[in-house]
């Protein structure tokens, strides 16, 4: 049995914290869907699902363990639809943690979907997809925190925008 775990989220954009939790869940598990969560219709949106999907194929090429997909609904059954064990969310904070948790035991009583959780590297635990987009919209560099094919995205994103 493949040990497949899911890692949802928005991505948008994906970042190196991101790319941090992804790379860990790699070295844990065998297959590893990093899965685009298409139920947001946030006003504040930089990238279609369809654009996230490719930059995030592109950052993740280097483990060919990683599928990248897109869900609507429950996480519950898109996990039962592509066949994995569990949930792996990345924590930057004790926040994160407290807004994790309930999701986490509603998943496990609804399924029995197990969810693992990493802490993001220290370094990356102020980094968020809002405040790099919210940094990129106001004319700050954001290379520090995202690919740097993600980061030329931005760019050419922001400056669309103006």
């Amino acid at each position: 049995m493949t040990n497949r775990v899911v890692c949802p989220g928005s991505f948008d954009p994906i970042t190196h914290g991101h790319l941090d939790v992804i790379g860990r869940a790699v070295r844990l598990f065998d297959e590893v869907v990093v899965s685009v969560g298409a139920n947001s219709t946030k006003p504040t949106q930089m990238f279609t699902v369809e654009e996230r999907i490719d930059l995030i194929v592109e950052a993740c090429a280097r483990w060919p363990q990683v599928q990248v997909t897109s869900f609507t609904g429950l996480l519950v059954d898109h996990c039962h639809a592509v066949g994995a064990m569990g949930v792996v969310k990345g924590l930057r904070t004790a926040g994160d943690f407290e807004y994790e948790l309930p999701m986490a035991h509603l998943n496990r009583q609804m399924s029995g979907l197990e969810t693992v959780f990493v802490p993001t590297a220290q370094e990356w635990s102020a980094v968020s997809s809002t405040m790099v987009r919210e940094i990129a919209r106001f004319g700050g560099d954001v290379a520090d925190f995202v690919p740097a094919t993600v980061a030329a995205r931005i760019a050419e994103r922001v400056s669309a925008e103006r």
